[in-house]
């Protein structure tokens, strides 16, 4: 079996969404399906505004229509609600295919942070925007119960649950390395974004180090407003594995993350989280163990330094790529059968109707 990933994120950019697709389709591989992306190479492409490191395609319909008819795909899941995604999820319409959907970016918590505009605008017009784009697909994939539970609570149709995992090899307490930093250093990873809120962290009055691993378009301005933190820049493989493990205490502010896989990355390499109570991290780690959740985030991570390593670690090895790599061919796979069953018998019904009218006609 074949699926074409449509996607807007991809390589080089370093984020959820990315890793999450790309192990998907190692994982898939193992499971005996091939998975194609459709990305932003081979296109040109222009920098997102306010994140240049995020490049839009410039597509064409017949570019994409021939990439489409190339694949040669027997389900199609589109996984971002951008300009690719956009395109591919016209085609299908126009082209009665069945495709699937997921939801990674609470756009309009980010719009809301970033323009200064009426909520109606950051808000209730970008939730609208999204319930119409998701509302043709056989089945749209979220990453939390809580996200999937608010989502029907907005009016999506056909939602789903799909969880993530972790690479627990790469992430792992034996890579802990001496840092030249004062102790416990307090570590958080990911974009150096508004939205990440990390300005509540690195405005904590906290004993040790402070440390940010990450790039971003805020990064040169809160480092310059908290030079007591340390600014690590963007770290990928082992060198980022060893980051994770030798931090004490993993810090996780940002309020709008539908999932959080630096959550699971953290945990794997036997960092203890604390985080406020947002809805992702009460889903991914709850009443576990292996964190302290608290509005006040100075009293999470005083008191995360205090929980037990080795309960992180067995926390998330439970929780692998492949596990979540089952999940996602199971909801695509069975969202395009379940599409095609019903408009067969969308036909069927049609043809019956048109068969005993003309019956009915020829009586007359």
């Amino acid at each position: 079996m074949k699926i074409l990933v449509a996607t807007d994120a991809w390589h080089p950019q370093v984020n959820g969404v990315v890793r999450t697709l790309g192990q998907v389709a190692q994982e898939a591989s193992a499971l005996g399906t091939d998975i194609e992306f459709l990305s932003p190479l081979g296109f040109r492409t222009l920098p997102m505004p306010g994140y240049p490191e995020i490049r839009l395609a410039l597509t064409g319909p017949g570019d994409i229509e021939r990439r489409l008819d190339r694949a040669r795909a027997d389900c199609v899941h589109i996984a971002t609600e951008g300009p690719i995604g956009m395109a591919v999820r016209r085609i299908c319409i126009k082209r009665g295919m069945p495709f699937t959907t997921s939801f990674h970016t609470r756009f309009p918590d980010y719009l809301a942070e970033r323009l200064p505009l009426p909520q109606r605008w950051t808000s209730d017009i970008a939730w609208r925007w999204l319930r119409r784009f998701h509302a043709p697909s056989a089945a749209v994939l979220a990453a939390t119960p809580t996200l999937k539970q608010e989502l029907i609570d907005r009016g999506f149709k056909n939602v789903k649950l799909w969880s993530r995992g972790v690479d627990a090899a790469l992430f792992n307490p034996r890579k802990r390395r001496g840092l030249d930093l004062p102790r416990p250093i307090f570590l958080a990873v990911g974009r150096v974004a508004v939205e990440k809120n990390l300005e509540e962290f690195l405005k904590l009055d906290l004993p040790g180090t402070k440390l940010v691993v990450g790039d971003g378009p805020a990064r040169a301005q809160l480092a310059k407003a908290y030079p007591d933190a340390v600014f690590a820049g963007s770290k990928q493989g082992e060198e980022l594995a060893e980051y994770y493990a030798s931090a004490d205490v993993f810090v996780f502010p940002s309020l709008t993350d539908t999932f959080g896989l630096v959550l699971l990355e953290a945990l794997a390499s036997g960092v203890p989280v604390a985080t406020f109570p947002a809805a992702a991290p009460r889903d991914v780690i709850g009443d576990a163990p292996v964190g302290r959740i608290d509005a006040d985030l100075r009293r999470a991570c005083l008191e995360a330094l205090e929980l037990d390593r080795g309960d992180c670690r067995a926390f998330a090895e439970k929780l692998t790529w492949q596990a979540c790599a089952q999940t996602f061919l199971d909801h695509v796979t069975e969202g395009a059968r379940t599409w095609r069953e019903k408009r067969t018998r969308k036909e069927r019904l049609k043809t019956l109707f048109s068969n005993a009218r003309h019956r009915r006609a020829a009586v007359r």
